[in-house]
């Protein structure tokens, strides 16, 4: 089987999509050793060094930024007429839109989210974006997405798409090769205080960081101080985040973390008193896997993707209301026995989750596809 991996929107930059590419594909590439696979590399990242030493593995390096989907696009216009052709590849998955359509062979399109389509985003490019998703859509042999939600989130708009899930996934081992040594290093590198609760993501309006500070600040109101650190690079929300903080008086007990290394982002899970996820639309939700394997209590927003990842077993708020996430925070810093009830329920829901097994069930839909 000749496999092609357009993987020119990827870079070295932490993100959920490179963690799902490198641990799926990472196994399924030793699941298939008879494959040949075939990684389109954009011109800024080697991203077939990922899988450095797999003999089945040839990188392709492109003139296409790995930055930026209108440069891409416009660069690949030209690009992929000639380079397909050559390959001839049975499968060819694309990690990114605009779709490209194999000449030959079936393929597939992987969705993360299709957040653009809700009010978030202007009239003009919700309506861009349905109507080049929509081509991509059909254009596709087969769609692969990340839950079940997403899988239904995208029937509602268009219902005849045949469609497949693997889930995110994550290596829990990692989490318990973290010393204390590790652990005091990071506290003291970023004078953290003793107890925190902490949220993970990037600085953008969908994660509803807004409303998780004044969630802070209402507690505080009720005689209950507690430490915030947010963990994530700016996506343009940073500011108004801050503006909220000074105007709520909550300069001293909010900290915003950005750049970390992989290491240190596990060592703020392994910290932290309690972790948030408030977010207002999610695809999936990699924090809760990385929560529950750091064995860390959560409460997250009343969201259908967290309820599914969870099995409608966490601590639930609605998303718009303040009043809720400050309750659901309150309720279970104060409950050891509810806490440790969430632990031990991650600890062995995040079984679930390993690349192993999921790249298991990528196989079988890569079977189903090619025969």
């Amino acid at each position: 089987m000749k496999i092609g991996l357009n993987a020119t929107c990827l870079n070295d930059r932490p993100s959920g999509a490179k963690q799902r590419f490198v641990g799926i594909y990472g196994e399924l590439i030793k699941r298939l050793p008879d494959a040949e696979f075939v990684v389109y590399e954009p011109v800024d990242c080697r991203v077939a060094a990922w899988f450095e030493g797999a003999l089945n593995v040839t990188a392709r390096p492109t003139p296409l930024p790995g930055e930026g989907r209108l440069r891409r696009f416009a660069g690949g216009l030209g690009y992929w007429r000639k380079a397909l052709p050559q390959d001839q590849f049975e499968l060819f998955e694309c990690f990114n839109q605009p779709l490209i359509k194999s000449p030959t062979g079936r393929t597939l399109l992987t969705i993360h989210d299709i957040r653009r389509l809700y009010a978030d985003w202007g009239t003009l490019e919700r309506s861009i974006y349905r109507f080049a998703l929509e081509r991509d859509l059909k254009s596709a042999d087969h769609v692969l997405t990340v839950s079940e939600s997403m899988k239904q989130e995208i029937h509602n708009f268009f219902p005849r798409v045949p469609i497949s899930v693997v889930y995110n996934g994550l290596n829990a081992e990692v989490f318990l090769a973290i010393t204390e040594r590790d652990l005091h290093a990071f506290r003291s590198k970023y004078a953290l205080p003793e107890g925190f609760v902490m949220a993970v993501g990037h600085l953008e309006r969908r994660k509803n960081y807004l409303r998780l500070v004044d969630a802070i600040a209402l507690l505080r109101d009720r005689g209950i101080w507690l430490n915030l650190v947010i963990v994530g690079n700016d996506s343009g929300e940073r500011k108004a985040i801050q503006d909220r903080i000074d105007s709520a008086k909550l300069s001293n007990n909010v900290r915003f973390l950005s750049g970390l290394s992989d290491l240190e982002v596990r060592c703020a899970y392994k910290l932290c008193s309690l972790f948030v996820f408030p977010s207002s639309y999610e695809g999936f939700g990699i924090p809760i896997l990385e929560a529950m394997a750091a064995g860390c209590p959560m409460v997250l927003s009343d969201i259908p993707v967290f309820r599914e990842i969870t099995q409608s077993k966490g601590v639930y708020f609605p998303p718009d209301d303040v009043d809720a996430m400050a309750s659901a925070i309150e309720t279970v810093l104060s409950s050891s026995s509810q806490r440790a009830n969430l632990i031990g329920y991650g600890k062995e829901r995040v079984r679930a989750f390993s690349f192993k097994s999921l790249a298991a069930q990528l196989e079988s839909v890569y079977r189903t596809l090619v025969h």
